[in-house]
């Protein structure tokens, strides 16, 4: 049975990947691969974000003029202030690590939390309205399909991300592009073929703006204008995905960051104000079961006949809805990868850190995977009360990470002679965040907005439960090293010189020990066993294996600086045993996989001393609860089974602390 689920996973998600030097070359993504699968989220929002904003006129079509000049604007000062922020913090993290490190800790955790619900929110809405767009083609009495179909295309999102991140932007980027030149092209024509309107349009703006100052007064009209912006909020959504995703993106890093924002903010604020002119030039009104642009383009093919029409009317279509598709790809790149930063602080279980034999956050892509599924459930596929949820939380961490920035420039402004220029393109986007933010919860709290809210408050009260309990495990275990490292002469852990150590009987008794650094754990651990079996063992082996996960899968250096830190605290254990009389040695290595990694290990070490017990300790909690049996991995008792299928023994220590 293992066999087949190994084999159906391998032709799902792919063999093993290797650990060597190219892989992080292998896997990165150059700027254009990057603007595919990042940029796509904002890029796909405009096919909601200005039918939002266009609709929210009512009936002054022509002052979507002033929501598109509003637009570009926002898109390229939000850009710009995230570049600063790439600059700043090159290692990637985005808002979270922004207002972590700038603001506090506990900040950067809502902020956090509130990225991975907008993040998966991304993928609900992205996915809901992929389907939407498709639909609108079709005759209503086949809608029911929508929802089962959203589920099978987010199954396939999901098997995708667990191939792996290249892999999964490559697959999408030919339709990317047919999204592209198609809606650019419409946009361009539109426009020139409607250039001599000029003029009118520019009167009528004039005369609807007259007629709504005329009718709802000058504050009245300026209100309806910005409840039209705010409610376009959902346009914005994505650009942070570049700062979050730094890691995934090719040496050099900022210089590749930066100009996949550039990308990314140009064609989102051409297509984004493109879309609303041409929406305002073709006399576009909304009509039921049926998008903005999808009623833009058969007005703009319906003299082409009806072949043509039809097949250029498809292929618009299904390119928007798989260009949401795609958008849904910025959702699992950047959801596991602020959960995986966040469990390296220990906000998340630190599960969520690891990464799987194909190097992806696989339990961040499946959280996000199927939480978005629940959401889709949830709603029923309802795209205006996802977009209600949806533009809210991207927008608190937009907030909280310029605030974070103007803090910073104030700070060092004696230091840093271009801090105004810097404070003064923070400090707009801080202005313009903030507004969307107040705006957008004012107008949306009664319509569902209080649900993302609610939730968004749930889940930073769970995450600082999360933190409780990891600071006081390390409390516990601080104390057990207290307790057993203070006995340790640190001349003991050096290479004595001109001693002799007993001679490799590999004949004789062997305890192999499975450690994690030279730890309170591994010594109790140690001692237990010299006690327990006292002269039993004649060799004592100490396996430690480094782990790949998110925090220092990001380069060959730090790659190599983990192999050394595993060896230097492997040898400790080695020199003191040597010091101690006995024969010692040690054997390291580094993986995504513990229990993978140790037994291959443990077979190598059986096969030279053939008289091998392994022992590991384990923690035990003086109340177990939900908390400690999840939150930590009890990897030790996964190696225990997977070693006494190789008919290896193992023993576990229990440690109390």
């Amino acid at each position: 049975m293992s066999t087949f689920f190994d084999s159906l996973k391998r032709a799902l998600i792919g063999e093993r990947k290797k650990i060597d030097r190219s892989i992080f070359h292998n896997l990165t993504l150059v700027a254009f691969f990057a603007w595919v699968g990042l940029g796509a989220d904002g890029l796909s929002s405009s096919c909601y974000g200005p039918e939002e904003a266009f609709n929210a006129l009512g009936k002054y079509p022509f002052l979507s003029i002033f929501i598109a000049m509003g637009t570009a604007i926002t898109i390229f000062v939000i850009s710009a202030s995230y570049s600063q922020i790439i600059e700043l913090f090159p290692s990637g993290g985005g808002g979270y690590l922004v207002a972590s490190k700038l603001l506090s800790p506990t900040v950067g955790m809502i902020a956090g939390s509130s990225l991975v619900i907008d993040y998966i929110l991304t993928i609900s809405i992205s996915i809901v309205s992929g389907i939407e767009a498709v639909f609108s083609f079709f005759p209503t009495d086949t809608h029911y399909l929508k929802i089962p179909l959203s589920m099978l295309a987010l199954l396939v999102m999901i098997i995708l991300n667990l191939r792996g991140v290249k892999e999964s932007v490559s697959v999408l980027l030919p339709i990317f592009m047919i999204f592209v030149i198609t809606h650019v092209a419409a946009i361009l024509y539109i426009v020139g073929t409607h250039s001599f309107e000029f003029p009118a349009v520019a009167q009528a703006t004039m005369d609807q703006w007259n007629g709504a100052t005329s009718e709802l007064g000058y504050m009245g009209a300026i209100m309806l204008i910005l409840r039209a912006y705010s409610m376009g909020a959902g346009t914005y959504t994505g650009i942070e995905a570049v700062s979050n995703a730094m890691p995934i993106l090719r040496e050099p890093r900022v210089e590749t960051a930066k100009r996949t924002m550039k990308y990314m903010a140009f064609s989102l604020a051409f297509v984004a104000v493109g879309l609303m002119l041409s929406y305002a030039l073709l006399h576009v009104q909304d009509q039921p079961g049926k998008t903005l642009n999808a009623i833009l383009f058969e007005k703009l093919t319906m003299n082409w006949g009806s072949g043509i029409s039809t097949a250029t009317l498809l292929i618009v279509l299904i390119s928007e809805a798989v260009l949401l598709f795609v958008a849904a790809q910025a959702g699992f790149l950047g959801g596991p990868q602020i959960l995986s930063n966040m469990a390296l602080d220990r906000w998340f279980p630190t599960r969520f850190a690891m990464l799987s034999d194909r190097f992806v956050s696989q339990n961040g892509v499946l959280l996000v995977g199927i939480a978005a599924g629940i959401t889709v459930l949830a709603t029923g596929g309802s795209i205006h009360l996802l977009i209600v949820l949806y533009s809210i939380n991207v927008f608190i961490t937009f907030t909280l990470s310029q605030l974070g920035m103007v803090k910073h420039w104030i700070q060092v402004r004696k230091t840093f002679a271009k801090w105004k220029s810097k404070i003064f393109i923070n400090g707009l986007g801080l202005l313009l965040s903030s507004f969307i933010l107040v705006a957008v919860v004012i107008i949306k709290f009664s319509e569902g907005g209080w649900a993302t809210i609610l939730l968004t408050g749930s889940l930073v009260l769970l995450v600082l439960s999360f933190k409780r309990h990891y600071n006081q495990t390390s409390q516990q275990l601080r104390r057990l090293d207290d307790l057993v490292l203070t006995a340790i002469d640190d001349q003991m852990l050096e290479p004595a010189k001109d001693a002799t150590y007993p001679d490799c009987d590999t004949k004789a008794k062997t305890a192999v020990f499975l450690v994690s650094g030279f730890s309170g754990l591994g010594l109790h651990t140690l001692f237990t066993v010299m006690r327990t079996f006292e002269g039993t063992f004649k060799n004592f082996v100490f396996v430690q294996v480094g782990i790949l996960d998110a925090g220092n899968f990001k380069g060959s250096e730090e790659v190599d600086n983990l192999q050394q830190y595993i060896t230097t605290e492997a040898d400790k254990y080695v020199n003191f045993m040597r010091n101690n009389g006995y024969y010692a040695e040690s054997y390291t290595d580094i993986g995504t996989d513990v229990v993978s990694v140790v037994a291959d290990l443990s077979k190598q070490i059986v096969e030279r001393y053939p008289h091998t017990v392994v022992f590991g300790g384990q923690v035990v909690f003086p109340e177990e609860s939900i908390f400690s049996k999840w939150l930590h991995n009890y990897t030790v008792f996964a190696v225990q089974r997977r070693l006494y299928l190789e008919s290896i023994p193992v023993v576990i220590l229990p440690v109390r602390i």
